[in-house]
């Protein structure tokens, strides 16, 4: 259980920068011609309808420039092309050149626009490597800074010339930067958390399909024996001719003696494989409790570690539930965890009364590091103590607390006490959701 996790979660991450960083050019190219428009409106009314002097041919060379650029790469890619980081730097560092050189040659940071310096960088930390998004803010903070030192007056009215102070002039470029670094920080980690869970859910869903699959091998099983019981009656049938009229024949008795045991033996064995399907399948579909977590437990007793179990409750009056893969999935591997972790023992306690049900399971390891503990749950939160290289509690945990908690479970973590030390996991569901009985 644990192996496929971690597989899972290795090709995850290895994908992550070869998709969840690759952008669509065509998002790239609205977003451009939406700033084509934007900065053609404004400097169409800063100079016809305000008429402030204005630098009016190089700003509308500087705006056909980026228009070009994008018409270009219409033409040039299809629609559904797909930017590699290096490409996607550059368009954004294009991106970033091209407004840094409108706001320069009107006004500098004294420009009420100068904030959409940041534009570009925050775009980037959305969906761009780290390392790719901290070189344009660099970038960004170089022409912001260039900004500051801009020669070309505000445009304002005519014969008025608007002088910014310099201590206001800082203040402006302070505010851009923080504006710039926290807005791309704060972007960055919710486009990634954003990924991680995407990526997990995914790996939650082929969990479940795999347990669903697992799960029809019945069906499959009894769809298989139904089919070939016709063609082999007919073969039996032909045998036990063959053997009346061949069976004292001294060269083909002994093969038609063993034709026909054999037909009767696979006919055996597809009676056994429809009666299993059939008989069992109850078995399969409703889990007394006690059954269930013997299920959970089974494959983890050869490890080393002591596993014991206590019951707190009547076995005569435990509840009995729908076969849930989900559940037996979770369970198992918040019980892997804990032999991977403890010492020498683990302790199941399960407990049901008319109200609830629940399962407790704790291990005599160090317990979880308390920066760790607020965190339980996350995707690839990876270990229980700092100095601990063992892998576990990531991808793994997170899917078996989204499993439990889709069935109705309320799980909670925390460390024993002084005199119990180790970590404890208790789970618990309201009985009717654990009960055919009382869910009918």
């Amino acid at each position: 259980m644990t192996t496929g996790n971690r597989m899972t979660a290795a090709a995850l991450d290895g994908e992550e920068a070869t998709t969840s960083r690759v952008l669509r050019l065509q998002t790239i190219v609205r977003l451009r011609w939406l700033a084509v428009g934007g900065q053609s409106i404004s400097v169409m009314i800063v100079a016809f309808w305000l008429r402030f002097p204005l630098p009016l041919l190089a700003c509308c060379s500087l705006i056909s420039l980026l228009a070009w650029v994008n018409v270009y790469l219409t033409i040039r890619y299809p629609p559904t092309h797909r930017l590699q980081p290096p490409a996607a730097f550059a368009l954004f560092g294009i991106d970033l050149a091209q407004l840094t050189a409108l706001l320069f040659i009107t006004g500098g940071l004294a420009n009420p626009f100068a904030p959409l310096v940041c534009v570009p960088v925050i775009i980037s930390s959305t969906s761009q490597p780290k390392l790719h998004s901290i070189a344009l803010a660099i970038l960004a903070i170089i022409g912001i800074t260039a900004l500051a030192f801009s020669p070309f007056p505000l445009p304002w009215y005519p014969g008025v010339v608007l002088l910014v102070p310099t201590i206001l002039t800082a203040g402006f470029w302070v505010a851009i930067v923080s504006t710039t670094a926290f807005a791309a920080f704060y972007t960055y980690r919710v486009s990634l958390e954003a990924s991680e869970l995407a990526e997990a859910l995914t790996a939650t869903e082929l969990v479940l399909q795999r347990e669903k699959h697992l799960s029809q091998l019945d069906g499959l099983a009894a769809a298989a024996a139904h089919e070939l019981g016709t063609p082999l009656a007919t073969i039996s049938v032909v045998a036990k001719e063959m053997q009346r009229e061949l069976g004292d024949d001294p060269r083909f008795g002994e093969d038609v003696h063993l034709l026909r045991s054999q037909s009767e033996r696979c006919r055996d064995i597809l009676r056994r494989l429809t009666t299993l399907s059939s008989e069992n399948e109850a078995h399969m579909r409703h889990l007394p409790l006690s059954s269930l977590i013997e299920e959970v437990m089974a494959p983890h007793r050869e490890f080393g570690i002591q596993i014991h179990l206590v019951e707190q409750g009547n076995r005569a009056t435990e509840p009995v539930g729908n076969r849930n893969a989900g559940i037996l999935y979770g369970l198992g591997n918040l019980l892997e965890n804990a032999v991977d972790y403890a010492k020498n023992e683990v302790t199941v306690t399960v407990t049901h009364t008319p109200e609830i049900v629940s399962v407790m399971i704790e291990d005599d390891g160090d317990g979880y590091a308390p920066d760790i503990l607020s965190r339980i749950g996350e995707p690839y939160v990876t270990k229980r103590q700092k100095d601990d290289s063992a892998g576990g509690l990531g991808l793994g945990l997170f899917i078996a607390k989204t499993l439990l908690e889709r069935s109705g479970a309320k799980l909670s973590f925390e460390n024993g006490g002084p005199e119990k030390p180790g970590a404890r996991v208790s789970v618990e569901w309201p009985r009717i959701l654990m009960d055919t009985k009382l869910s009918k």
